[in-house]
């Protein structure tokens, strides 16, 4: 297995509940008004620190959309979805966007030894 690299983000930033690894920026929220099994669910622009499941048509509240689970890179939990494709043309604008369930995420900006980070995101 190789090693593991993670990226840091500058500012103020959702993590992974579990292991801390950052998630996104509070910059990217597009939408706090979602909603997952687990309850609260928000909307990104963009993520990092994750990798992408299978894509699988999944039929939820606001219609059939192809979605691929997320995981986190370094504790390998779920931590919400990516919309793939939106087939109800309504919901068209959340192509290429991510679902991050609150229940699975924190809103911190310290890493897990509790030090300050400095750090740039690529997301741009």
């Amino acid at each position: 297995m190789g090693r593991l690299f993670l990226q840091h983000l500058d500012g103020r930033a959702y993590s992974c509940r579990i292991c801390k690894s950052h998630l996104a920026l509070v910059d990217e929220l597009v939408s706090k008004s979602f909603h997952c099994r687990a309850g609260k669910a928000y909307l990104f622009n963009c993520v990092v620190n994750v990798s992408a499941g299978p894509k699988e048509d999944r039929l939820m509240t606001t219609g059939l959309h192809t979605v691929s689970d997320i995981f986190c890179n370094r504790c390998n939990r779920i931590v919400g979805w990516k919309y793939e494709e939106a087939f109800d043309r309504t919901q068209k604008y959340k192509e290429g966007k991510f679902i991050l369930e609150r229940a699975k995420m924190t809103d911190a900006t310290e890493d897990i030894f509790g030090t300050e980070m400095e750090v740039g995101s690529d997301c741009e």
